[in-house]
C-alpha cells in the first residue's frame, strides 16, 4: 500500500469514529428486560452441585482407605527419589564428564524449593 492509501484509510476511520448513533433509550430497555433470576438460580445450583460432589468425593476417599493409600504412595515416592539421588551421587564420579554431584544436588534443591514458591506467590496474587 502507498502513503496515499494509508491517508485515505485514516481519514475514513476518523470520520467513522466521530459519528454518533442515537440510542433513544434502547440500551436501558434491553438491560431492564434481561432475566436476573436465571443467572443467580443457575449459579446457586452450580455451587450446590459442586458442594455435593465434594462431599461425596471426601466420603468415598475415607471410606475406601484413601489416607492409607496416600501414605503408601508418598513413602514409595520418597524412597524412589532418595534411591535415585544415592545412585547419582555414587556413580557421578565414575563418568567421563566432570560433574560435581553436590553442586547438581544444590541446584536441584534450589529449583524444587524456589519454583513452587514463586508459582504459589504468583497464583496468590492473581487469585
Amino acid at each position: 500500500m502507498t502513503d496515499k492509501d494509508n491517508i485515505m484509510i485514516e481519514e475514513f476511520f476518523k470520520q467513522a469514529a466521530q459519528q454518533q448513533i442515537e440510542d433513544n433509550g434502547f440500551t436501558e430497555r434491553v438491560m431492564q428486560n434481561l432475566p436476573v433470576t436465571t443467572v443467580s438460580k443457575s449459579r446457586r445450583l452450580s455451587h450446590l452441585w459442586t458442594l455435593f460432589c465434594l462431599v461425596i468425593g471426601v466420603a468415598l476417599f475415607f471410606a475406601f482407605g484413601g489416607m492409607q493409600l496416600m501414605k503408601v504412595a508418598m513413602t514409595g515416592l520418597l524412597q524412589m527419589v532418595l534411591t535415585a539421588l544415592e545412585v547419582f551421587v555414587v556413580t557421578s564420579p565414575t563418568t567421563e564428564i566432570p560433574v560435581n554431584p553436590w553442586l547438581v544436588l544444590l541446584v536441584l534443591g534450589f529449583v524444587l524449593i524456589y519454583l513452587p514458591y514463586q508459582t504459589g506467590r504468583k497464583l496468590s496474587s492473581i487469585l
